[in-house]
């Protein structure tokens, strides 16, 4: 049987790469993001399976109708992939209230908003599966930059392994996957707030194409905690061994 598969933040990056990769796979995909000609044609691309959605993540009415628009289409949903996500660019100590909660807005509550919303279906299947798309800078606060990225990141992979451990207790057919890239190729830092300057200028990132393979292959495993890098795993080890976490 074909699986039903939102998508958020699905117009470009990785969240279209991975509709693409889906829809061409035989999946039918739902596409959630806010710019509805983009979403359209990144919607055409992936064949007569593909439902458009135009919808705001950070509202928790656009997540519930997405929910709604999903299940009258196809009846049920097996896999809900929330990717869509902001950056910014400001030190740690230029950071004013606004940011921490465009950040918390974009890249947290979003998330919730979605797990929130297609738990009740999953629980009443007593199956699915929750994929949340986090990055390195949630494991390794290393650009100065990202300050507040890298903040809402850390919180989402901790809310992630929470979300995990309540439902699994009841639910165990219900998955919670984490997936990390590192710096992919994607307009993300060109449209962060403050900008970012181009991603395409960083050595040693990847395609969208090569992560949406990665999330792929996490929605055939079910595994809970990925890294999308060869050495990734490692360099989050060799990390905190370098800044020396001691015992008191």
């Amino acid at each position: 049987m074909e699986k039903v598969i939102v998508i958020t933040g699905a117009s470009s990056g990785i969240g279209a790469a991975l509709a693409e990769r889906l829809g061409s796979d035989g999946a039918a995909v739902v596409l959630a993001a806010r710019r509805g000609d983009a979403l359209q044609a990144v919607a055409d691309r992936c064949g007569t399976k593909a439902l458009p959605v135009v919808t705001d993540v950070t509202r928790r009415d656009d997540v519930t109708r997405l929910v709604q628009r999903a299940l009258q289409r196809f009846d049920r949903i097996d896999v809900w992939v929330n990717n869509a996500g902001q950056g910014l660019s400001r030190m740690p100590t230029e950071l004013t209230d606004d940011d921490i909660d465009d950040m918390m807005r974009a890249n947290v509550k979003s998330v919730i908003y979605g797990m929130q919303a297609v738990l009740p279906h999953f629980i009443a299947r007593g199956s699915g599966q929750i994929i949340n798309i986090s990055s390195m800078l949630g494991r390794i606060p290393s650009a100065l930059a990202r300050s507040a990225y890298s903040a809402s990141k850390h919180y989402l992979n901790a809310l992630t392994a929470m979300f995990r451990e309540e439902v699994r207790q009841q639910h165990p057919g219900i998955q919670f996957s984490l997936v990390s890239p590192g710096v992919v190729y994607t307009d993300f830092g060109l449209n962060a707030r403050y900008s970012g300057g181009d991603s395409r200028n960083i050595p040693g990132g990847q395609t969208p194409e090569d992560v949406a393979a990665v999330i792929a292959c996490v929605i055939e495993s079910r595994r809970p905690d990925v890294y999308t890098r060869p050495g990734a795993r490692q360099q989050v080890i060799d990390y905190y061994t370098t800044i020396g976490v001691d015992e008191a």
